[in-house]
């Protein structure tokens, strides 16, 4: 039976050669994506900067609305069509999108490697990536087998099949599929299939290919149990995050707990975070996640 630890953990993001947290405080952030500097809101980021002043290529400004929206402010000029990044051995480009992200999440870094530990030795395994964006964390998948790609986003998914190539791995064996999350996945319980980890990325709102309405707070739980049904105790991982949202991480192991009751395991949550570079360096909250993994 997967044990609920209770006490939240921290998984903590550092810098790399091609990313890193400057500094971050009143409610923005100033980080590094290769050559270029960029500002993004950030309200979690409460206490003051470190520094007295920024110098960045750009600026996103958010919306008026709480709907989102906002636009990039300029100062220099960054490549309109991106620029290539990469983390670890995993290569992929970096752009100024109209969501404020810049085509990957680096909080997700700590992710990646603990979904590889999961796996370490394993050439076979089946792993399916939810929402899985620009494709960076099913290119770290990839090397342990067959990856099972699923966004919405046509646009998302042609760029990770650009990444893919960007990379060099472009023959790996992934399925890049454009699909609403939850109705693909409802489907593969029905044809009754298996997979060794599942990772999840949700957004708080979204729509599907074919205008289906994604509301967490109502697709969330339905989700993750029909995940818990294309997992086994054979299996090895599920990691869910989720950004942006009223809600504790002690609610998503409680959910986790319940759903995988009968399986082997722990199961732990607790917030992803990142940590800012240089002296006096301080622990930004980015999400909350919670995850299970097999023990035995």
């Amino acid at each position: 039976m997967a044990e609920l630890a209770e006490q939240p953990r921290i998984l903590e993001g550092t810098a790399w050669d091609d990313y890193g947290l400057v500094d971050s405080g009143d409610g923005r952030k100033l980080e590094r994506y290769g050559p270029y500097r960029f500002i993004r809101p950030e309200p979690q980021a409460m206490w003051q900067p470190r520094f007295s002043q920024w110098e960045a290529q750009a600026e996103f400004v958010p919306g008026s609305d709480e709907d989102g929206g906002g636009r990039w402010l300029y100062d220099n000029p960054v490549p309109e069509g991106g620029w290539p990044l990469k983390w670890r051995e995993v290569g992929f480009t970096a752009q100024c999108t109209p969501f404020r992200h810049l085509g990957f999440f680096p909080d997700m870094a700590p992710v990646w490697d603990w979904m590889r530990q999961q796996l370490d030795g394993r050439t076979d395994a089946q792993t399916l990536n939810l929402f899985g964006y620009t494709g960076v964390g099913s290119l770290a998948l990839s090397q342990h087998g067959p990856v099972t790609h699923v966004d919405a986003s046509k646009k998302s998914v042609a760029q990770a099949q650009a990444n893919a190539l960007l990379a060099g791995m472009e023959e790996r064996p992934i399925r890049w599929l454009v699909d609403d999350a939850a109705k693909f996945t409802a489907r593969e319980v029905r044809r009754e299939k298996r997979y060794d980890g599942i990772i999840l990325d949700p957004p708080k709102f979204g729509r599907g290919p074919k205008n289906e309405t994604w509301r967490i707070e109502d697709c969330l739980a339905p989700l993750v149990g029909d995940c818990r049904e294309l997992l086994d105790a054979d299996s090895r991982f599920l990691f869910l995050t989720v950004y942006a949202v009223r809600m504790s991480s002690l609610a998503l192991g409680g959910l986790l707990a319940e759903l995988f009751a009968d399986l082997p395991g722990v199961i732990e949550h607790g917030d992803l975070a990142v940590r800012e570079e240089g002296e006096g360096a301080r622990l930004l909250p980015t999400a909350i996640f919670a995850r299970w993994r097999n023990t035995v």
